[in-house]
């Protein structure tokens, strides 16, 4: 009897089998990302989470510049969503900090721990690319 159900167990659990994979792909953007602003060359780092909606935003957690502490805890980067077919998190917006103007975004994974980040404004050709590095660790604030 446990040999025929087996068959119909595996057709019945597969989908929820390939949905956990898929879940646990779209979280590895989950965690710590260091990066240095290419326009004042300051560093920071970001927590990107999940939020309560399924999709993913990210806060500043620590500054280099100490009169930037101001920031902490900013969430200025929301909505991101996976696309498993392109294997990035497109659809979000950022606001970089202490500037007016949203600018959509996409992130994706290049190598190892560095991630692509485009912010843009209309379509991708009129923006600007940095390099994210993800860490293990939360930075501590001086």
């Amino acid at each position: 009897m446990a040999k025929k159900l087996f068959p119909l167990f595996l057709l019945l659990a597969l989908p929820i089998l390939l949905s956990a994979q898929t879940s646990s792909k779209a979280d590895d953007i989950v965690g710590y990302f260091y990066s240095v602003d290419p326009f004042s060359g300051e560093e920071s780092q970001t927590y990107i989470y999940k939020n309560a909606e399924g999709k993913y935003d990210g806060s500043v957690c620590w500054v280099s510049n100490v009169k930037k502490k101001h920031f902490l805890g900013l969430v200025f980067l929301k909505g991101l969503t996976y696309n498993e077919k392109d294997n990035e998190w497109q659809g979000g917006s950022v606001q970089y900090p202490g500037k007016n103007g949203t600018y959509k975004l996409y992130m994706k994974l290049e190598s190892g721990k560095k991630w692509k980040v485009r912010g843009y404004w209309g379509v991708s050709l009129f923006g600007k690319t940095m390099y994210w590095y993800k860490e293990d660790n939360k930075r501590v604030q001086k």
